[in-house]
């Protein structure tokens, strides 16, 4: 049979038996609603319900990925690359200009 806690309508708290064919959820105070947390809490791990494992990857899906996960990181380098390449020149067209703005003018 299991117990859970939950919240009525108006706020309270209700102690209700699932399994069973006992009627209305009792409801509960507080300190019971505290030491029904603490129980819990103290359960031994192996009772609670253990996530389902996941399917394992194969071989050949993990070489796949890591081959992906690669061409990905060459493909975003060269890109970081050439995006420093044009900035670079940018960068020394605006001094050049900035230079020829600062000269003296020429009589």
């Amino acid at each position: 049979m299991e117990r859970t806690a939950a919240r009525g309508g108006s706020g309270e708290l209700f102690l209700a038996w699932g399994g069973s064919a006992q009627g209305s959820p009792v409801p509960i105070s507080g300190r019971a609603v505290f030491e029904l947390q603490r129980r819990q809490a103290m359960e031994p791990p192996g009772r609670k319900e253990k996530p389902k494992a996941k399917e394992p990857v194969s071989r050949v899906e993990k070489a796949r990925q890591k081959s992906a996960q690669q061409e990905l990181k060459q493909r975003q380098r060269a890109e970081i690359y050439a995006l420093n390449r044009v900035m670079t020149e940018l960068e020394q067209q605006q001094f050049d200009e900035f230079c020829k703005q600062m000269q003296p003018p020429r009589e």
